[in-house]
């Protein structure tokens, strides 16, 4: 087959339809693009931001007195055992662990209730419920407290990350997933950087509540309020967007339907899509990322301020050391996503370079008798790029899933993997070898190696996979981006609004009542 260059191919395409509508306003397309990032990207950003701040906090209030104020009740006029170890043996790891068990056991439920129910008033209810949890571990005195709200906070917060997702995929075309999702997971960074001022400004209060009861009211209520502007602002979907007039709606849903992610919207719950996701291949290498990266972030997560005292720092010193980490970690999920978004085929690729340093790190750490302080302390930003490869892997699944029941599916399955590497995480930093938690450090090592080696093949996968299909269909680069939806349809509808620029493919526009899978329209990036 000869070359074809993407306009070519276009003009081949639509010269072959019938009943084309004339191609939108490109100025109007991209009016609206703007329209949606101004409005949707803010509120996906600030609540990552609580997100993070609500879990994170928790390593800030350990050094803040958490961990006295909640031993268990005294037995004896005084409890000597209680005086010294406070939360006794793991059972802080338990308290950093449990969160992830009420994350796992709402998580699955939670996607299917955002594909069913209005998604922007179910978050708001949602966040509604996350502020009180937040603000009701205040008033926690002992372990079973403690446990309890951790719990309620992991089921209340399982809703965020596979809501924003589905919203994303809502709102955006593929190509523009992954930086969107860049720009909002760098809420977590930032929420890093709020929690890290907001205890350093809270660890100076010296009353009778304490400073970590401050941060947990301070955070609860602020999360409480915030639901009002994801009330007012956040639309249910597309078609009830008030920021946009009938026109760009139109537009808007013209542009997801176009670009290979499909509608969401009147979409059913199909158990074939659920068997094709168990059975993908990609399936696995992703689920096995999302895992292997999660045992190291579910440790640092709830360790990070205790480890960086163990470094000679003090408790404040600790939470400003966090500010740069946060930043520097922002800044690299910021510059991947973009990366990502702008360069496709360079996602699995991303994932390899953001783990190598904390590889690094984790190593010079695990040695940490042989260096200085200062190297110690090099080696603990260098673990600051791992959170990037988080962002990048569900990227992936936005990229090379199509149909709404298989990508809430692996949506799940990822989430799954998240919640059980949390889960693993912190039970590795064992209270037998503080400070140095030998064990810990020697497992981020090895998670980030075999990360390597599962990102290399998938993207190993996909090549061979989009080389397949190449030859198969005999369409230059892949059918669904050529024209080819499903048992050799061909687009109905493709206009200049459905190009992201002149030297992109084409997007062909799907029936909108077609909820067809990757495999179905042979859609994959790398």
């Amino acid at each position: 087959m000869s070359h074809q260059t993407p306009q070519q191919r276009s003009d081949s395409i639509s010269a072959a339809l019938v009943g084309n509508e004339p191609a939108a306003d490109p100025d109007l397309a991209k009016r609206v693009l703007r329209k949606i990032d101004y409005t949707i990207i803010p509120l996906l950003f600030v609540t990552y931001m609580f997100n993070f701040m609500d879990k994170t906090i928790l390593s800030s209030a350990a050094v803040f007195g958490l961990r006295e104020d909640n031993c268990e009740p005294l037995k004896t006029v005084i409890d000597v055992d209680c005086f010294l170890k406070h939360l006794k043996g793991q059972q802080y790891s338990w308290v950093g662990s449990i969160f992830y068990f009420g994350y796992l056991v709402f998580e699955y439920p939670a996607t299917i209730l955002i594909a069913r129910l209005p998604t922007a008033r179910y978050l708001t209810v949602n966040t509604v419920f996350w502020g009180i949890v937040v603000a009701l571990t205040a008033a926690c005195s002992n372990f079973a407290g403690l446990m309890t709200v951790r719990f309620l906070l992991g089921m209340a917060e399982a809703s965020i990350t596979p809501g924003f997702m589905f919203l994303t995929s809502t709102w955006y075309t593929r190509d523009e997933m992954p930086t969107r999702v860049g720009l909002w997971f760098a809420g977590n960074s930032c929420g890093g950087l709020a929690s890290s001022l907001l205890a350093f400004g809270v660890g100076h209060i010296g009353d009778h509540v304490h400073p970590w009861r401050w941060m947990y009211i301070i955070l609860g209520v602020g999360t409480f309020l915030w639901a009002i502007p994801i009330f007012l602002l956040l639309p249910d979907s597309i078609s009830t967007a008030r920021f946009l007039t009938p026109e760009e709606r139109e537009v808007a849903a013209n542009r997801t339907a176009t670009a290979g992610t499909g509608s969401t919207e009147n979409a059913r719950w199909k158990p074939s899509q659920v068997k094709e996701c168990l059975v993908d291949p990609k399936t696995w290498l992703i689920f096995f990322i999302q895992l292997l990266t999660q045992i190291p972030n579910g440790g640092t997560q709830s360790f990070n301020n205790i480890v960086i005292t163990s470094f000679g720092f003090t408790e404040l010193q600790s939470t400003l050391i966090n500010i740069p980490y946060s930043l520097i970690c922002a800044g690299i999920i910021a510059a991947t996503g973009w990366l990502a978004g702008r360069y496709r085929s360079l996602n699995c690729l991303l994932i390899v370079i953001v783990v190598i340093p904390c590889i690094v790190g984790a190593a010079i750490i695990y040695n940490r008798d042989k260096v200085a302080h200062g190297v110690q302390l090099f080696a603990y930003f260098l673990l600051s790029s791992g959170p990037a490869a988080v962002p990048l892997n569900m990227s992936l699944v936005q990229s090379n899933y199509r149909g709404v029941t298989k990508k809430m599916t692996i949506t799940a399955m990822i989430f799954m993997a998240y919640c059980g590497g949390n889960i693993a995480g912190p039970h590795f930093f064992r209270n037998t070898e503080a400070p140095r938690y030998q064990t810990a450090f020697q497992t981020i090592l090895i998670c980030y190696v075999l990360v390597i080696g599962l990102a290399v093949g998938l993207r190993f996968y996909l090549q061979w996979t989009n080389k397949r299909r190449t030859i198969k269909e005999g369409i230059e680069g892949n059918a669904g981006t050529s024209g080819v939806v499903k048992n050799g349809k061909v687009a109905t509808n493709i206009t200049e609004s459905t190009l992201p620029d002149r030297d992109s493919e084409p997007r062909p526009e799907l029936e909108s009542d077609e909820d067809v899978t990757d495999w179905e329209t042979y859609i994959f990036g790398e």
